[in-house]
C-alpha cells in the first residue's frame, strides 16, 4: 500500500534512503554526499513528494521547473522487488507531480546499472542528455601533443598474395635502415598488412616502406599511423606514386600555405576508388582540424579510419 510519509515516518525514510545510498553508490570520484542528503529528509516530507510502500519501499520526488519533475530517490528491498511497489511507487508519484503542474518525469541512472534501465525503458523512459566522465590526468595527456603519446604505424598491401609481400619486405627492408622486428599477417580481406618496428618509430620510414613495396608489387598500397599520440595520417600510394594523403591536423607540424592545408584532407573519390569506401563515410570520419582537440582522440579516429578502408590494424 502506497501512502504519503509524514514527519512521524522520519525514522524509516532515513533507513531506506540509507539502504538505498549504500546499494547503489555515487561513483567513487565523487564526495559522499549520504549525510548531507539525509539531513534534508525531513524538509523533503514537508515539501517534496515522498512515498513510502508499506516498509519496503520509497520513492522521493519534487518539481523542479514549470513543466518538470525529478524522481530523486526510487528504492524497494530486495526481498520485496518483483511484487509492483516500485512501479505503484513511481505511478503515485507522478501523479502528485503532475497534481502540481508537472508535465514531464526525469530520473537519473548509473549506465551500470542494466537492470534499472531495461525497467525504466519498459516504463517509457527515453535518454535526454548524456552525462560522460574521464580521468583528468589521462585526459590532458591525450589532448596534449606535448605530452607526447604513441607513434605508430602499419602498411598494407592490397593483395592475397602474402608470399609475395613476405619477399618484397626482405628485399626491401636493408635499405630503409635496422629493424629489429618485422611482421607480415594475412591477407584479411584483399589486405596483406606489415607490422614493422622501424616505420612504428619512424613515419617517414613506414611511407618509404609503403612505397617501395607499392612499387614491388604494381598496386595500392596504404601507409596508416598515428604520431605522438594526437596526429592520425593515411597515406595512399598506387604503382608507386602517391596518390592521396591525409593528416587529421594538417598544421601540427607547423604552419603550412594554404593550399598545402587543404591538399592533406582525405580525398573521398581516390580512396573509395582504391579502397572501395563509401565516399560518404570517408567526408564523415577522416575530418581535418586545427587542433587534436578538435577531432575524436588519435587512437578512435585510427581505429575508425582502417575500419573505413577494410583494413585490420
Amino acid at each position: 500500500m502506497i501512502r504519503t510519509a509524514t514527519s512521524e515516518d522520519l525514522p524509516l525514510v532515513e533507513r531506506l534512503f540509507r539502504a538505498f545510498s549504500a546499494e547503489i553508490p555515487d561513483a567513487p570520484w565523487r564526495d559522499d554526499d549520504t549525510e548531507e542528503d539525509a539531513a534534508q529528509l525531513g524538509q523533503a516530507i514537508a515539501d517534496d513528494v515522498v512515498l513510502l510502500a508499506d516498509e519496503v519501499g520509497l520513492a522521493i520526488a519534487s518539481k523542479t521547473g514549470e513543466r518538470l519533475g525529478f524522481l530523486d530517490v526510487l528504492y524497494v528491498t530486495p526481498e520485496a522487488r518483483g511484487t509492483g511497489a516500485a512501479a505503484e511507487l513511481v505511478r503515485e508519484a507522478a501523479s502528485a507531480l503532475r497534481d502540481r503542474g508537472a508535465e514531464v518525469l526525469e530520473l537519473e541512472v548509473l549506465q551500470s546499472n542494466e537492470r534499472a534501465r531495461a525497467v525504466y525503458d519498459r516504463w517509457g523512459f527515453s535518454p535526454v542528455e548524456l552525462k560522460i566522465a574521464a580521468p583528468i590526468d589521462a585526459l590532458v595527456r591525450r589532448l596534449d601533443p606535448a605530452a607526447g603519446g604513441p607513434t605508430f604505424g602499419s602498411v598494407h598491401v592490397q593483395t592475397d598474395d602474402v608470399t609475395t609481400v613476405e619477399r618484397a619486405v626482405q628485399k626491401v627492408l636493408p635499405r630503409l635502415g635496422r629493424s629489429e622486428h618485422t611482421e607480415v599477417t594475412g591477407p584479411d580481406n584483399g589486405w596483406v598488412t606489415v607490422h614493422d618496428e622501424l616505420g612504428n618509430r619512424d613515419p617517414n620510414a613506414l611511407l618509404r616502406l609503403a612505397k617501395e613495396l607499392s612499387y614491388a608489387n604494381g598496386g595500392v598500397v596504404l601507409a596508416l599511423g598515428v604520431e605522438d599520440g594526437a596526429l592520425v595520417r593515411y597515406t595512399l600510394v598506387d604503382r608507386g606514386s602517391v596518390v592521396d594523403v591525409y593528416a587529421s591536423v594538417p598544421e601540427y607540424r607547423g604552419p603550412l600555405p594554404p593550399g598545402d592545408v587543404i591538399a592533406l584532407g582525405a580525398n573521398p573519390t581516390v580512396v573509395s576508388r582504391l579502397t572501395g569506401a563509401d565516399p560518404a563515410r570517408v567526408r564523415e570520419i577522416a575530418r581535418t582540424g586545427a587542433s587534436p582537440a578538435d577531432l575524436p582522440p588519435a587512437l578512435e579516429l585510427h581505429a575508425q579510419i582502417a575500419e573505413l578502408m577494410g583494413v585490420r590494424v
